[in-house]
């Protein structure tokens, strides 16, 4: 029996305790609750809690709130209304000034890119006589020059060679027909002169006799 009636005071012990913990709770929110500060939602909680409930000769049910609470309420409301028109204007402006600068960012990428294509193309071209050759032809076209101008060169030696071949066996035919020559020139003369001598054997003999 005395194990019964100490479990049930126990029992409302705790159901107490807890009703109180509760409605001090609820008071300590309801204390947070005002019309000077917190949220719209947190001052329209306020005001349905502070007012008054009446009811017509109909028994239609009404609250009755205070004009001033009101007049507070439509005034916070307002603000936050043009807060939030300020805020979203800011975030509008924000947005178009961001939109602008990507668009920037775009363009000036978009030259970069323009730029550097132009700077690949010209560094790997060249340009002869004004006209722009990639590296390849200006390579060729530079190889195929001096291989042509090697070619001539080899020519007008083989040229040349062949001309000091030809010049100097002219010369040294020459040089036989001038021997040749100079040979029969004094053959002639030696026979001129022997037929001189005869001949004036011939007269001396003559004068003689």
């Amino acid at each position: 029996m005395r194990k019964t009636n100490f479990l049930l005071a126990t029992i409302f012990t705790f159901i107490f305790s807890f009703s109180a913990v509760a409605q001090t709770e609820t008071n300590t929110d309801e204390d947070k609750l005002s019309l000077d500060s917190g949220t719209l939602e947190n001052q329209f909680e306020y005001l349905t809690k502070k007012s008054n409930n009446w009811r017509d000769e109909r028994g239609q049910s009404y609250e009755v709130v205070r004009n001033d609470w009101i007049a507070k309420l439509k005034s916070h409301t307002l603000d936050s209304l043009k807060a939030l028109k300020k805020e979203l204007a800011d975030t509008q402006n924000k947005v178009a000034s961001q939109t602008q600068e990507i668009t920037q960012l775009k363009n000036s990428l978009n030259n970069t890119k323009t730029n550097l294509e132009e700077t690949n193309l010209e560094k790997d071209s060249m340009s002869l006589f004004g006209l722009q050759m990639s590296k390849a032809g200006y390579n060729t076209l530079l190889w195929s020059i001096i291989a042509g101008l090697l070619a001539l060169l080899f020519f007008f030696i083989f040229k040349f060679k062949n001309s000091n071949s030809v010049t100097k066996e002219a010369k040294l035919k020459l040089e036989e027909t001038e021997e040749e020559f100079e040979e029969h020139r004094r053959n002639a003369l030696e026979r001129e002169q022997k037929v001189r001598r005869q001949l004036q054997d011939e007269l001396n003999k003559n004068r003689n006799s």
